[in-house]
């Protein structure tokens, strides 16, 4: 893969300093337009496969309880980007590191924190990062620091290895989550709260026998290829354990699906593991730490 021009924020660290990491304002899209305010700023990262538009009513949520809210302007094709990866030897290694295949999301965290400190007026911003949006904010704070942000919650996310040696297990981040956690600041490292948010929404099951439950196998499935099991609880994409990190304040959502897609599902499958649970269930506990410092 072609290595980012050096006009580009985020060039290779030794020519591109934190410090000269400037928003490149055509690319952020404000999700509510709010006039500049002293209103905390919050500044949400999207996750795998998801939209700016994904998470509008959520923006809009978090703006009708006090907060200045920019979303990170992402496409669902600007995905495709990662595809780099494949022509890595090190993809086909399982030992991929993130950058640079997703310098290009690392370039739209730095373009949405600029946009939010100039909406709002704050000198530093809430990251909220869902999904993989978590992992890559770890990345983000550990090439350019923390001096605009304020606090984490990662919400969703997988924010651990995946376990080696597991038969059917392959690691789908073919190495990146590995690279994370051994090169990453843990929490207690960062200066800044960081607070991982887990739905308790769908237990997986190993077979289909041992509860009857077609759900809950498919999720099990998905559930195993994160963190090596099965028989765990999660919000139907990420386990529980996944979604929780060593050092960082772990809240577990009861009765949760956080991700986008899944709140539309939750309103249409009853089952005793799933309570009706509110469109955007996990708003009150972000606003809530998101005012952290």
């Amino acid at each position: 893969m072609a290595t980012l021009a050096l006009s580009s924020p985020l060039a290779k660290r030794a020519s591109a300093p934190r410090e000269s990491i400037a928003p490149r304002r055509a690319h952020v899209r404000a999700s509510v337009v709010a006039s500049a305010s002293s209103k905390p700023a919050v500044v949400v990262l999207p996750g795998l496969g998801n939209c700016t538009e994904d998470y509008d009513e959520f923006a809009s949520e978090l703006e009708g309880r006090g907060f200045s809210a920019t979303v990170a302007a992402v496409g669902r094709p600007d995905w495709l980007r990662n595809a780099a990866g494949l022509t890595q030897l090190a993809y086909w290694q399982g030992t991929l590191e993130p950058r640079p295949t997703v310098d290009w999301y690392l370039s739209r965290i730095a373009d949405a924190i600029g946009a939010a400190k100039e909406k709002s007026g704050a000198d530093r911003v809430a990251l909220v990062a869902h999904s993989a949006g978590g992992w890559m904010s770890r990345v983000y704070m550990q090439d350019f620091g923390v001096d605009d942000i304020r606090c984490v919650v990662t919400l969703g996310s997988p924010l651990n290895a995946v376990p080696k040696d597991v038969p059917g297990v392959v690691d789908q981040t073919r190495g990146i989550l590995t690279y994370v956690e051994a090169n990453c600041a843990k929490p207690t490292e960062l200066g800044v709260p960081v607070t991982c948010l887990a739905g308790k929404w769908l237990l997986g099951v190993e077979t289909l026998g041992d509860a009857g439950d077609a759900a809950g196998f498919l999720v099990g499935q998905g559930y195993k290829q994160v963190c090596g099991s099965a028989a765990a609880w999660g919000d139907g994409i990420t386990p529980v354990a996944t979604a929780h990190l060593d050092g960082a304040d772990n809240v577990t959502l009861e009765g949760c699906a956080p991700h986008p897609s899944l709140n539309l599902l939750s309103s249409h499958i009853p089952s005793r593991t799933n309570p009706r649970s509110p469109p955007l269930p996990a708003v009150r506990s972000i606003a809530g730490y998101s005012t952290r410092r």
